[in-house]
């Protein structure tokens, strides 16, 4: 985990694949826990870490988390009334091609999230936005704009068309990407800081996992596109 920003009311990080956003029952490594060590004061103390949003653990990218409550209210309330900006990069297989977008709906009736069908009691609005940055003869390299915040929206909606994301086999990619990585990885976050009237951008690249994916022409478009964003 890197930390790309601290200040008394942020810390924002970029998650690697395979890491937790926050403890369950697994035990294993998580994005808060890890923070709290990170932050810890050595006299002792459980340092305030307010959890904003998450990623799938096999997905990388960004994230926020609030130093203290009225930080944690703040940014949760931008968050809900969706006034922050969140952008994808996603590698998935076939070839694309242009901009679209893609709506479905999402419900999880056995505890696992599904698209289901618009009149479904459950279903929830599931809607992207998507545009080819580079493709190749095996691969298509998108930026993707979330409309909505639906569990495996991405993955899903993705996968449903016939263009999974690369490595996650859980929606029948053809191949497996390193550490059971998934090539979804929040690439920029932009958000008004809570305290001073100032909005930041926050970006990260993808993470070594994608190399077998990331060509030449995949590395050209993420770099150009970090180089146009990266004004935090």
């Amino acid at each position: 985990m890197t930390v790309l920003h601290q200040d008394e009311d942020l810390l924002v990080v970029a998650k690697p694949p395979g890491l937790l956003s926050q403890p369950d029952h697994t035990g294993d490594p998580d994005v808060v826990s890890k923070a709290k060590e990170f932050l810890a004061d050595p006299s002792g103390g459980d340092p305030f870490l307010g959890l904003i949003h998450r990623l799938d653990r096999p997905a990388s990218g960004v994230m926020v988390l609030a130093r203290s409550s009225e930080a944690a209210r703040v940014l949760s309330r931008q968050f809900r009334e969706r006034e922050v900006e969140k952008r994808y990069l996603v590698v998935v297989e076939g070839s694309l091609r242009g901009i679209g977008t893609w709506t479905d709906y999402i419900a999880k009736p056995d505890r696992q999230p599904r698209l289901v069908d618009p009149d479904h009691p459950d279903g929830k609005r599931a809607v992207l936005d998507w545009q080819v940055l580079a493709s190749g003869p095996d691969h298509t390299l998108l930026q993707v704009t979330l409309r909505t915040g639906r569990p495996h929206q991405i993955r899903l909606q993705a996968a449903s068309r016939g263009h999974p994301v690369a490595g996650d086999r859980r929606y029948d990619a053809s191949s497996s990407l390193p550490g059971r990585a998934v090539a979804v990885h929040h690439v920029l976050l932009r958000v008004e800081h809570p305290r001073h009237p100032r909005r930041h951008t926050f970006a990260a690249p993808p993470p070594e996992h994608w190399s077998p994916v990331l060509s030449d022409s995949f590395q050209d478009a993420v770099t150009g596109l970090l180089d146009r964003e990266r004004v935090s």
